[in-house]
């Protein structure tokens, strides 16, 4: 065992005299592996960070939410169909809520009426444009999964009065209130006024998905005598019990069956959508990402595993006067063997680390220049990057160190 240790450390301390004699050539020997190192990690750091991006913009969703609307949210090859069908009624939320109230062991919580309508938003000489108002009742605030940075949601009696109050998106604050609180001012949209009672704390966006940041809230009383509901983009946000997703999804299209008075030979006229159509829509972009990646990460790992193999064996026919002397005083098959291969590792980890460090530093200043963009550098990548070094180093190096311990002694020493 201590003999063992002995040749282990002798290997470690030889692999890196040799390492730090000839430094610019394992410099450039190792840069193959810093750029393999580098594209597997930022690949790795894509995929996180899209996972990230969905989950942050998803995150006004919410996992337990089930959405009414007139159109899939997918693509649709008989548009004309969906086209027809008939808007839906934010009145029906109120039948839902009823049908709930009723069953107490429903697996549905609560249904909230939305309405949707693009528009500028002034205050004073300040003022944004493509600006999404929604109108819904003060039930949004329970259902969704965007905290609060200043205020508070629009109460249930601010609600059903019709008061002129808003809740705002943070970028829409950040924009009319550069330097101030919004809270207890007031906005325009319309030639209507209204106070602002809450700022959502920043969410943002990711592939063009739902975000807070850009969007006003209004009680759906207070919108609709600004915004036409008839031409208003509605739907109805039903929250269900988690747990029996796919019963609150039948219990749902049923009872909309039954308010849209569908009956049972006819098709249904709307569609009942979930986050999770979503996240398969981003799968495939995913998976691109991933298999360019590794092809990129596979072609320059192979270049340098026989950069490293190459240097590896030119490293054994210069040293193969010492490996006669050493086999000749003794020294195992395995301890040669052992002495190269960890050479060659050596190279792999140290080219590795270089191309972790590099990558933290391309993920940086990605991050600085499009904060929007997100990116995720975890441990895990770290340990990845760390393990494919080793398994290049072993896979490039195994074959000149088995050369190199097969050297007979009497030869060896005679080599010119």
């Amino acid at each position: 065992m201590t003999r063992n240790l002995y040749e282990l450390s002798e290997a470690i301390r030889i692999a890196f005299a040799q390492i730090q004699a000839n430094k610019l050539r394992s410099a450039l020997t190792a840069l193959g592996v810093i750029i393999g190192i580098v594209a597997v990690t930022l690949m790795g750091t894509a995929i996180l960070g899209i996972d990230a991006g969905v989950e942050r913009s998803l995150a006004g969703f919410g996992d337990d939410v089930l959405y009414v609307t007139k159109w899939p949210w997918r693509d649709v090859s008989d548009w004309w169909n969906f086209r027809n069908r008939r808007e839906i009624d934010t009145n029906s939320a109120h039948e839902i809520n009823e049908w709930i109230a009723d069953h107490p062991g429903s697996a549905l919580k609560v249904a909230v009426p939305a309405a949707n309508w693009g528009t500028s938003v002034y205050r004073g000489e300040y003022h944004v444009h493509n600006i999404r108002i929604v109108g819904t009742s003060a039930d949004l605030g329970r259902i969704v999964r965007s905290d609060m940075k200043e205020g508070r949601f629009f109460s249930e009696i601010e609600a059903r009065s019709g008061q002129n109050v808003a809740v705002i998106g943070f970028d829409v604050a950040d924009a009319l209130f550069p330097n101030e609180s919004p809270l207890g001012k007031t906005i325009r949209t319309r030639s209507q006024r209204y106070t602002v009672v809450g700022v959502a704390a920043r969410q943002g966006s990711f592939l063009g998905l739902f975000s807070w940041d850009s969007q006003v809230i209004l009680p759906i009383g207070t919108f609709g005598r600004v915004f036409p509901l008839r031409w208003a983009n509605t739907e109805i946000r039903v929250q269900v019990d988690q747990a029996r997703m796919p019963e609150g999804r039948d219990e749902l299209r049923g009872i909309m069956r039954r308010v849209r008075k569908l009956g049972p030979e006819k098709k249904d006229d709307f569609e009942i959508n979930s986050q999770q159509i979503i996240r398969e829509q981003i799968e495939p972009i995913k998976q691109k990402v991933a298999l360019a990646g590794l092809f990129i990460t596979g072609l320059a790992l192979f270049v340098g595993a026989i950069g490293i193999m190459n240097i590896t064996y030119v490293s054994v026919k210069e040293r193969t006067k010492e490996i006669g002397t050493r086999k000749a005083l003794g020294a195992r098959r395995r301890t040669i063997l052992l002495q190269f291969l960890i050479e060659a590792v050596s190279i792999c980890v140290l080219g590795g680390i270089g191309g972790l460090l590099t990558a933290w530093t391309l993920s940086a200043v990605v991050a600085a220049l499009m904060p929007s963009f997100p990116l995720v550098f975890s441990l895990g990548l770290v340990l990845i990057g760390l393990i494919v070094s080793i398994l290049t180093g072993i896979f490039s190096g195994f074959a000149p160190a088995w050369q190199a311990s097969k050297l007979d002694p009497v030869v060896a020493l005679r080599y010119e």
